[in-house]
């Protein structure tokens, strides 16, 4: 939703996943949404209380410290909670329609004054029963509500007629001849409901960066070389050329480029590109902010120490059809958290040399898998200066 001002996205966590270092970074997304120019994420996390046998930690704190760890985080957060389905189903109608009005007002009022600041942002936490519907209990252990949920409660149903019962029952319990007639098919009035064309998950623009995608508008490469009269003469940093490059790829696509990375753009030599963005800031400015730090509300540069973070910005600003630039640290060059055939080129300079071979190896095997086919690495060779190319054509 960066610089997707007219979408909202609404994000399911399940309270396992929320006890990941990845997601437990991802709360702090909130503090880089500029309400005029971007969307808004709505987070849902689902509290169903257990992993695969184990409980979950939010879900076993009480529910004061449960807003309060949130209010922290700089979110408005609601509560669904019980476990009657049908009042459950209205209590989400209703709440989400209260969060969405929510979103709606505070980009309305940044808009409309053309002040970006940073709101609390709404957020729902769903708390409902793990295995919710299925069988209470099996051969007298607790399933429905607890950790045995998870798993398969009922292996043996083909030799154990008590347990087949059981399934039995629990299939009915969701009355199929109210659902589908008599030939299979769904009921028209049911089939109705379904969303039709683009507003399909499956089909959403915003789901296929194809779609949406526009070319990037760039300068010809070959003008930001460095003159060398004569090998020994010249000295220059390998990578202050691409922050002009890169300087000039913000200043012509300012609707669809962004720069990630982890708190390394000085010192990956890429400043240049502050001469036409700074870096997004929506947190409180300080007056020693304006020597040097290179802050803003309206920048361009996604800074935050998380590279799993990162990734997941990247990941999804490619897939709703703009491009970025991802520099970072190499800690994790042997195990990128990329997709396969995922970039077009993969950059690194004065490292390489200092891997072993089996680090060298890895490295080089993850950077053949996120290429696409015909994308390259070049990388720059300490001592005979000479620029070499991996390519995957």
């Amino acid at each position: 939703m960066f610089d997707n001002p007219g979408l909202i996205s609404v994000c399911v966590v399940g309270d396992g996943e929320a006890e990941t270092g990845a997601l437990a970074t991802a709360w702090h997304s909130n503090k880089f949404i500029n309400p005029i120019r971007d969307g808004a994420v709505l987070p849902v996390l689902h509290l169903n209380g257990y992993k695969i046998a184990n409980p979950t930690i939010l879900s076993r704190i009480s529910h004061e410290e449960l807003e309060a760890l949130f209010k922290g985080y700089g979110y408005k957060p609601y509560f669904v909670e019980g476990c009657d389905p049908a009042l459950m189903h209205q209590k989400m109608a209703d709440i989400l329609e209260t969060a969405i009005s929510e979103i709606k007002a505070i980009q309305a009022e940044a808009r409309s004054t053309g002040i970006a600041k940073r709101p609390l942002w709404p957020m729902i936490v769903l708390r409902s029963p793990k295995g919710w519907t299925g069988p209470t209990e099996v051969n007298g252990h607790k399933v429905e509500g607890f950790w045995r949920s998870h798993q398969v409660p009922m292996a043996d149903v083909t030799t154990n007629p008590t347990h087949l019962k059981l399934l039995e029952d629990w299939m009915r319990s969701y009355k199929p001849e109210e659902l589908f007639d008599a030939n299979g098919r769904l009921i028209p009035e049911l089939k109705t409901l379904a969303p039709q064309g683009t507003k399909r998950m499956s089909a959403s623009p915003h789901a296929n960066g194809g779609v949406l995608r526009k070319d990037l508008r760039l300068s010809d490469f070959r003008d930001y070389g460095v003159p060398v009269e004569y090998p020994g003469k010249s000295e220059v940093e390998n990578t202050n050329p691409l922050g002009k490059f890169l300087r000039d790829v913000m200043r012509n696509n300012l609707q669809n480029f962004r720069v990630f990375g982890p708190d390394e753009t000085a010192s990956n030599r890429l400043n240049a590109i502050y001469e036409v963005s700074k870096k997004t800031w929506m947190g409180d400015f300080l007056p020693e902010d304006l020597d040097g730090s290179e802050l803003a509300t309206d920048g361009r540069l996604m800074e935050i120490l998380s590279e799993h973070t990162l990734e997941g910005w990247l990941e999804g600003y490619l897939l709703t059809g703009r491009h970025g630039f991802f520099h970072t640290y190499e800690a994790f060059a042997e195990n990128m958290p990329f997709a396969d055939n995922s970039f077009d080129l993969v950059h690194t300079s004065a490292a390489l040399h200092e891997m072993n071979p089996e680090q060298l190896q890895q490295i080089l095997n993850e950077v053949y898998r996120v290429l696409k086919r015909e994308g390259f690495l070049p990388w720059l060779i300490s001592i005979p200066r000479l620029i070499r190319y991996f390519g995957r054509g």
